[in-house]
């Protein structure tokens, strides 16, 4: 159900539209002056708002300006009984959706009411699609170990050195790789990206200069490889310690001679690419236990990026969990949750054996299973102290004593993350309900989603009214 705003000082008005709009299963509140109906703004969770344009205290026009700085995506619908084409010109140029006039026509208000939460919606899911679809994240923190990071892609980018980036696993090496190719001379070629670990020894050197039909058994068909498709931009080699030493052999010739050849071809083929590499080994042990070459590590290291473990930059957790929290929670259509000063504490004191993947994994699954304020309780009780992050006992405990089933005695029972964290949704949302005998608008309030957001879980899972 859509939560709508009425700003207007004509308490006629106000009662008539609401009457309309509550007539149609709209969730509306009213207000008679713009300075309160901004307070209502910032702390509630419109989905559109209908404001008069003449009135005391704050005209319409400045409270939309205001509005815009608060929550620019906020749909309003400007109405006014002296509207001319000069003033629905004013607001629309200030970011008004549409202007209707006093008094409104029932049928255009409420094509507009539709049209406007409509437009909204778009917006948001845009926002949402351009965030997943956009593989380039911003690198969060202003510790002095980021800062230097950021400082070195603004110097090294737009050149054509080669970059080493180091680092544990999860703590954003591929991140840096992609802001060195954003921000380079290259940016509009593509990035082509190869996981050296998760491919083979016998078929990496196929993946990275093709091959041609017939040079090997399963060879049916001609076949490019990873340095052909990166001409003109940006090869990442991630983990390239995992690459077998003939494998590293080549891309010393292609880094050296800027050509390569398929397997099982004899023809040299020029490339012009920009290589990155990364690797979460030691590659000076490596050299020593006879497992990477040392004159590829001098032509891959001509600068060298080391990426901090998320441990020795807490004070980065902060503004990592803020941007995770505000991520999430519009993926799944709830308000955003808090966490409190003491939950920040608890966050920055684990271990994070995973780096910001693992951040990344605890804030969602926060998220899921806490109130509408993350305190130090709940972290404690959703990870682990001894470094991972799986629900304790204790965790268990406090669900099953809440009302729900004893997750404990049946994690074996979950394939995956995701079926656990579709079950303890369920769970939590039919305690809630059971808690507020059915009463879907105050569990809604308590929980912090909107009615309709709660309307579609208790469908999708199948949850009904005891008898």
């Amino acid at each position: 159900m859509a939560k709508l705003l009425i700003i207007d000082d004509e308490r006629a008005i106000r009662s008539t539209l609401r009457e309309i709009l509550e007539y149609e299963n709209y969730d509306v509140e009213d207000i008679d002056n713009g300075i309160d109906g901004l307070e209502m703004i910032k702390k509630g969770n419109f989905d559109l708002v209908l404001c008069d344009i003449k009135m005391n205290k704050m005209d319409g026009i400045e409270v939309l300006e205001q509005a815009q700085i608060i929550k620019p995506d906020l749909p309003f619908i400007m109405i006014s009984g002296h509207g001319t084409v000069e003033t629905a010109i004013e607001a629309s140029k200030k970011g008004a959706f549409d202007f209707i006039s006093k008094p409104p026509d029932l049928n255009r208000l409420l094509i507009t009411v539709r049209n406007g939460l409509d437009r909204g919606n778009l917006v948001t899911e845009t926002k949402v699609l351009k965030r997943k679809a956009s593989k380039t994240r911003e690198i969060l923190g202003e510790s002095e170990s980021i800062s230097k990071i950021k400082e070195t892609i603004e110097r090294v980018a737009p050149t054509e050195a080669r970059v080493l980036i180091t680092g544990a696993n999860g703590s954003g090496k591929e991140l840096v790789a992609r802001w060195l190719h954003e921000k380079s001379n290259r940016a509009d070629s593509p990035l082509i990206e190869v996981n050296c670990a998760a491919i083979p020894s016998e078929l990496i050197e196929s993946e990275l200069f093709g091959h041609e039909k017939g040079s090997f058994t399963s060879a049916v068909k001609q076949r490019i490889g990873k340095f052909e498709l990166a001409n003109g931009g940006t090869l990442f080699l991630d983990e390239i310690g995992d690459m077998s030493l003939s494998a590293q052999a080549k891309v010393l010739r292609a880094l050296q001679e800027h050509k390569i050849s398929r397997v099982g071809g004899e023809k040299e083929i020029e490339v012009n690419v920009r290589v990155l590499a990364a690797t979460n080994k030691d590659l000076l042990k490596e050299i020593e236990d006879g497992n990477f070459r040392m004159d590829l590590y001098h032509r891959l290291n001509v600068i060298n990026i080391h990426v901090p473990h998320l441990t020795e930059r807490t004070d980065d957790i902060p503004v990592i969990a803020q941007n995770f929290l505000e991520n999430i929670c519009s993926d799944y259509g709830m308000p955003v949750k808090k966490i409190n000063d003491g939950g920040m504490s608890a966050l920055k004191a684990l271990p994070w054996t995973g780096n910001v993947r693992e951040l990344h994994n605890m804030i969602e699954r926060l998220i899921i299973l806490s109130d509408k304020v993350i305190t130090e309780n709940d972290v404690r009780a959703f990870a682990n102290p001894g470094g991972g992050t799986n629900i304790g006992a204790a965790t268990s405990a406090q669900i099953a004593g809440a009302g729900g089933s004893s997750l404990a005695s049946s994690f074996d029972s979950f394939n995956n993350f995701q079926d656990y964290k579709d079950h303890a949704e369920r769970e939590f949302i039919k305690f809630k309900l059971e808690k507020n005998n059915w009463n879907v608008s105050k569990t809604a309030d308590e929980i912090d989603i909107q009615r309709s957001h709660l309307y579609s879980k208790i469908e999708k899972f199948g949850l009904k009214r005891a008898e």
